[in-house]
């Protein structure tokens, strides 16, 4: 698969996709600007914060792809994934860290057209499984994942270490 790979897999919906490479950096910079404003509201620095992380995503050599979902030419969607090992049977695990649908392509099946593109994208990498996460406090995704018939991992805790706690985890070990 070349990095400007068009997927004509969804046509009931109308999507192609392909993975984001540097020509790009604008689409993706706003895509994560209007995910933060979806979930937190306009924040001081929220621009200057999605242009770095664009820039992030899209570098050479970077281990986390975007995958991009188009209706009529303009971007609507988008998936951000990277490959996990080690896995069982020496395949790799696609674990998705994102999806987000603009307001613009909700409600007509871009979604699921996304998430079925990242399961293919994990067979023809291949892959064991496909992991994400969602939020707890977040039913609409939910529901939407539950509507997939993915199984929900309750066998497994997701840990997190942020801010202050981490620079301070991180710190104690170099005092050892």
């Amino acid at each position: 698969m070349t990095s400007r790979h068009i997927d004509m897999a969804a046509p009931e919906t109308g999507l192609t996709t392909r993975i984001a490479d540097r020509r790009d950096l604008d689409s993706v910079s706003g895509l994560l600007l209007a995910t933060d404003r979806h979930y937190w509201g306009v924040r001081e620095g929220a621009e200057a914060a999605s242009r770095q992380a664009a820039e992030a995503l899209l570098a050479d050599g970077a281990e986390c792809r975007m995958l991009l979902g188009f209706l009529e030419g303009t971007v609507v969607a988008y998936a951000t994934f990277a490959i996990l090992h080690p896995a069982p049977n020496e395949h790799g695990v696609l674990f998705m860290k994102d999806l987000f649908v603009l307001d613009g392509g909700r409600g007509g099946g871009v979604g699921e057209a996304m998430m079925r593109r990242i399961a293919g994208l994990a067979v023809e990498r291949g892959c064991h499984r496909f992991d994400w996460t969602a939020e707890t406090d977040n039913p609409r995704a939910l529901a939407f994942y539950d509507r997939l018939a993915a199984n929900r991992v309750t066998e497994k805790v997701y840990f997190r270490l942020a801010g202050a706690r981490l620079a301070d985890f991180a710190k104690a070990m170099g005092d050892g």
